[in-house]
């Protein structure tokens, strides 16, 4: 927990992301230019419509940043997914992602998009210690 304005509490989410391709093939060759994707990161409930277009409003009005514009506050549900949690580079996650679709494989299929939750901040740790959770809905 963190201190925010008046003294109050709160929990500091993780950046995630959600990941996938027209072509899956993409991710097998390591073709990035082909890899679609969208950043999130959860908020509160209190969190509404209008405190978040304040908020946006006062970013576009101070770093004048068009990414800015970009920004959207949605529900996202996910439903019934298997996880499992990756410990090291990005580039390692392939044997782990693997691990996790034959799971689905041999019980349902693959439904939606991958998604992966970033619990380290990699600016400052050893990417050998990176921690993501790997997930993926299934049907």
């Amino acid at each position: 927990m963190k201190k925010g304005a008046q003294g109050i509490d709160y929990a500091v989410m993780p950046l995630e992301g959600l990941w996938w391709a027209d072509d899956l093939s993409a991710f097998l060759v390591n073709d990035k230019s082909k890899w679609k994707w969208t950043m999130m990161i959860m908020q509160p409930d209190f969190v509404a419509v209008d405190v978040f277009e304040a908020a946006i409003a006062e970013v576009k009005g101070k770093k004048g940043n068009p990414v800015v514009e970009r920004l959207r506050l949605e529900v996202f549900a996910e439903g019934k997914c298997v996880q499992i949690l990756h410990v090291g580079p990005f580039s390692e996650e392939g044997p782990t992602i693997e691990r996790v679709h034959r799971f689905i494989d041999a019980r349902t299929g693959l439904r939606g998009k991958h998604h992966e939750i970033y619990l380290s901040d990699i600016r400052r740790a050893d990417p050998a210690k990176w921690k993501t959770i790997i997930r993926q809905p299934m049907e």
